[in-house]
């Protein structure tokens, strides 16, 4: 099936046309409209001799499908293509964030105090009470966004200088909706026990640790061993992001079917870090009954193919009945599925097979396990995580908040209850008079989702003694 045009493969088209011929910029539309193009917006640049030049915004669906674009307007009558960008590419150009100083320095005295003599003081201060660095440093708002480029996007294992520009995202994701600073640390390095070590050292200068598209398993023994060794938060946005959002998506979706979140039987297509961390999630939400399938099926107690640790404790805690066999034989009778796993591998027929009122939360990107138009006439409600359709699982809706509360009260760590407690909170920016099937879920530019999830945090920070400093919330 051809992905939907957007915006991710826009091209600009600069064009000329001769200003007498009436006609030709019809020609230039009907043609990319016959080629499946997308107009977003046109600008009409210059006009002078006769011509008029305009710079024609199209929406595509792919790379290919961008460049057949540009050659049917090579092809137009009257028209001449002076130039054409893909619009992603000039966005990332020189890279998308900089960093900028706070204060002026404008004068001997500005240079005396942000400097010698006068910082020799503050970082004594620092040396004598090391809690002082949060109050005096950028450590008490500043996030490392870090990678090894071995779980990019839908790209898999592309390398950490290939990561760099979605750690640069991340970053201005950071910035934009919390109000935090971070900076991308993009480390040239499979070894956990490395990468273990590189986040060690550079702790001192951070106030939280936000770790991204890193492989499974090695993920998970990096994660938990930083939140054992370090007195800061340390997140897995792959993980505990979509976990989080997702468990706010289904809290709604369950006020629409009248379920109970205790009754579900919900079938998990994708056992990596997000699947593992998205069935933890609904286990501490009260879910009891997950089947995670993988490339070889069913997990279940006593399975040997294609196991690792993290599958393993998978197959101790889940799937109650001992399920066994294909997605095909888990799914029958499922309340919930959730893909996390690759394109087109969810089948119309096996979502016939499930229970009354289906829910489907189909997230790979940029094709999901099965399309809205082919699943539509058989669920109740639809997630995905793309962005043109209704019902977008994004984690922007939880690591800026959660990273905001977090610093603002200097949590220790970020808890299994402040985590469920960020899904509440995201829940409940959806008001009763706005929930219907196609709105479960905030949109991400929601500005009250990024301070309602940080108060939660901050509430469960302190309940739980977690919290350096009290906030009011």
């Amino acid at each position: 099936m051809a992905v939907t045009p957007s915006a991710q493969y826009s091209v600009t088209l600069r064009v000329e046309t001769d200003a007498r011929d009436t006609g030709a910029f019809g020609r230039l539309v009907t043609a990319i409209d016959a080629t499946g193009g997308d107009i977003g917006a046109v600008d009409l640049v210059s006009t002078g001799h006769g011509t008029a030049v305009r710079e024609v915004v199209v929406n595509a669906g792919g790379e290919d499908h961008a460049a057949q674009l540009t050659d049917a307007v090579r092809g137009v009558e009257g028209v001449t293509l002076l130039d054409s960008w893909d619009r992603t590419f000039r966005m990332h150009r020189g890279g998308k964030i900089e960093l900028e100083g706070r204060l002026p320095l404008e004068t001997r005295e500005d240079l005396s105090l942000a400097g010698l003599p006068g910082v020799g003081e503050v970082c004594a201060a620092i040396a004598e009470d090391r809690d002082r660095v949060f109050d005096y440093t950028l450590k008490r708002n500043m996030v490392a966004v870090i990678t090894n480029g071995t779980a990019v996007l839908g790209l898999g294992d592309i390398g950490a200088a290939a990561g760099m520009p979605v750690m640069e995202g991340k970053s201005m994701l950071f910035k934009e909706f919390g109000d935090v600073d971070s900076y991308p640390i993009c480390v040239d390095s499979k070894d956990p026990k490395e990468i273990i070590a590189i986040c060690r050292a550079i702790a001192p200068a951070f106030g939280g640790i936000n770790l991204e598209d890193i492989a499974a398993p090695a993920c998970f023994e990096i994660e938990d061993t930083l939140k054992e060794e370090l007195d800061i938060p340390v997140f897995h946005d792959d993980q505990h992001g979509t976990a989080i959002v997702l468990l706010a998506a289904l809290m709604n979706a369950l006020k629409i079917t009248g379920q109970r979140i205790e009754d579900l039987k919900v079938v998990v297509s994708g056992v990596g870090a997000s699947g593992v961390a998205c069935s933890k999630i609904l286990m501490n939400a009260g879910v009891t009954n997950i089947i995670g399938c993988d490339t070889r099926g069913a997990i279940y107690r006593g399975r040997t193919e294609n196991m690792n640790f993290m599958k393993e404790w998978y197959a101790e805690h889940t799937n109650p009945e001992g399920v066994r066999g294909t997605l095909t034989e888990a799914v029958a009778g499922a309340n919930m599925f959730i893909g996390l796993s690759g394109p087109d591998t969810f089948k119309v027929e096996q979502l016939q097979t499930m229970a009354k009122d289906p829910i489907v939360f189909a997230m790979a990107n940029p094709t999901p396990e099965i399309m809205p138009e082919v699943a539509g006439p058989h669920v109740r409600v639809m997630a995905t995580g793309r962005s043109d359709y209704p019902n977008q699982i994004n984690n922007v809706l939880a690591f800026p908040g959660i990273f905001r509360g977090a610093l603002d009260c200097g949590a220790r760590r970020i808890s299994e209850e402040m985590k469920v407690a960020a899904a509440e909170a995201i829940a409940a920016c959806v008001s009763d008079d706005e929930l219907n099937e196609d709105y479960i879920i905030p949109s991400v530019f929601n500005r009250n989702v990024a301070p309602a999830v940080a108060a939660a945090v901050i509430r469960v920070a302190q309940e739980q003694g977690l919290a350096r400093r009290e906030v009011a919330v």
